[in-house]
């Protein structure tokens, strides 16, 4: 193993990590799963600072450490639904969004090439305020109980924010697309 691997062997142990927070979530042993997930967040840091730092960056770095991000929020959302402590809507919506993103760079590769992008900001603030509102509905449950008020507002906010960054991304790659379409078609006549 050499020292570069370091941020794909973390991201894999947080992969490694979703099922006993799920598993933890559904056993309502909310003190165990806010831990592993807070674990699961400061790896995520550390494995980003690390491959940043060190340029450890990798093509499977790319794709592991968002895979670990989304396994995680996913199946903390649809657990948490399923158990009433999330609104449904809220998991659907989140899943939705990241199902739209994941299909229009699939055809986007497929129709035309891979694209070239950087997460937006907009979806880097919506990935920080799902895993908020995970960490403050396990905290709410698991240790001290929280205003309402906040846990409302914030899935008010993360229902924003989702919708925001999935229609951002779907006019982003549509328009794209379409001007490369048009382009080609431009040459072609």
């Amino acid at each position: 193993m050499k020292a570069r691997h370091i941020p794909n062997i973390i991201s894999v142990c947080r992969i490694l990590l979703v099922y006993p927070v799920v598993a933890s979530i559904l056993q309502k042993r909310f003190d165990w799963a806010l831990t592993l997930f807070v674990v699961a967040g400061v790896s995520d840091a550390l494995d980003g600072f690390l491959a940043k730092h060190f340029h450890w960056q990798s093509r499977l770095g790319s794709y592991i450490d968002p895979l670990a991000d989304k396994l995680l929020l996913v199946s903390s959302y649809i657990v948490l639904s399923s158990m009433g402590l999330l609104p449904f809507w809220l998991s659907a919506t989140v899943v939705l969004r990241d199902v739209v993103i994941f299909t229009g760079a699939v055809l986007y590769y497929f129709l035309l090439r891979p694209f070239e992008g950087q997460p937006l900001l907009i979806s880097k603030v919506n990935t920080l305020l799902q895993l908020f509102l995970v960490f403050i509905v396990l905290l709410h449950n698991g240790f001290v109980p929280l205003p309402a008020g906040l846990i409302t507002g914030l899935i008010a906010v993360v229902f924003v924010t989702t919708l925001a960054s999935g229609a951002l991304y779907v006019y982003i790659w549509g328009s794209s697309y379409y001007r490369e379409t048009r382009v080609a078609g431009m040459r072609n006549d």
